[in-house]
């Protein structure tokens, strides 16, 4: 498991790094044919890892519910980001990392409740959900570098 927790923490370096490569217009432009833009992916990614393995395993989210609910699932950017949020992803991004490692060396995540993804991965543990967040992680990954050709 610490393999794949370390596939996590170098995911998210790869974000944090993107991040100082764009302006706030860059990060904020949804390009023709897309329908978001690189900093909701961001923002995305980490909501979706706060739903995935702290509410699905009972354990209190290290973001509020207003950030999980403008980014979750679903979701498309309805305004551009402004610099305080920006800043605020940045911290949830780099928060969220530590905070997986200190919770799960930690023992911190509660009873798992099983949940069937959209893509058909049956996640029955913390465990399942870390590996699939990865998956996950990296589709949006691939999504950014497409969309940063066209910033």
């Amino acid at each position: 498991m610490q393999e794949t927790i370390s596939i996590f923490n170098i995911n998210r370096k790869i974000y944090l790094d993107l991040l100082h490569h764009f302006n706030l217009e860059q990060l904020n432009k949804i390009p023709e044919g897309f329908n978001n833009n690189i900093i909701w992916n961001i923002a995305h990614i980490v909501a979706t890892q706060q739903i995935l393995l702290y509410q699905l395993s009972g354990t209190k989210c290290s973001v509020t519910q207003d950030f999980i609910l403008k980014y979750k699932k679903g979701t498309k950017p309805e305004a551009p980001v402004n610099e305080l949020e920006l800043e605020q992803i940045k911290t949830f991004l780099a928060s969220t990392t530590q905070a997986l490692d200190t919770d799960y060396k930690n023992s911190a995540f509660g009873t798992y409740q099983p949940y069937t993804t959209s893509q058909g991965f049956k996640l029955t543990s913390i465990q399942d959900a870390i590996a699939f967040n990865n998956y996950h992680e990296g589709m949006h990954l691939g999504i950014i570098l497409s969309l940063r050709k066209f910033v």
